[in-house]
């Protein structure tokens, strides 16, 4: 998968600096989102900083990856609407309008975590991603997100 481009690969440099999935942000998670199917898939490692308590992943690395996971699939699911790839123009950036992290059981440090997101609708400028993380096979938390995208004009000085 890693010779795939991820959706955040074509991100505008001013819009790419997001510590969870800017890969201009060195500092940041840097996830990398891609289709699987009619789903989409992130894999991730956590790392030993990740901890709650010994042997566990902390919930806001969970809900991190939630929410980049379901924003970079709104970007998709809305590059898709729009037609066949080839069009020069990098892909709508999304944002998180809201963000609901259920979370089912501790999830294990350690195994790298499988986050699938599945676009449930879209209406206008928004786009509803319901998304799964799973540890060893289990599904250990579930999350809607509700993206949506920035306004065409918004640019990196812009506060609209």
């Amino acid at each position: 998968m890693s010779e795939q481009r991820a959706f955040q690969d074509d991100y505008p440099d001013d819009f790419n600096h997001c510590y969870g999935c800017g890969q201009l942000n060195p500092e940041g998670l840097r996830i990398r989102t891609f289709w699987d199917g009619e789903t989409t898939l992130t894999r991730y490692t956590p790392r030993a900083c990740h901890t709650a308590i010994p042997g566990f992943v902390y919930g806001g690395l969970i809900a991190s990856l939630i929410d980049c996971h379901g924003t970079a699939s709104a970007a998709a699911a809305a590059s898709r609407e729009q037609g066949p790839p080839g069009d020069a123009s990098p892909p709508r950036r999304f944002v998180t309008a809201s963000l609901r992290v259920d979370y089912l059981r501790p999830t294990p440090l350690g195994p790298e975590l499988e986050v699938r997101g599945r676009i449930t609708r879209i209406d206008g400028r928004r786009i509803t991603v319901e998304v799964e993380v799973s540890a060893e096979g289990r599904i250990t938390a579930r999350g809607t997100v509700i993206a949506a995208a920035l306004p065409e004009k918004w640019g990196h000085n812009s506060a609209d």
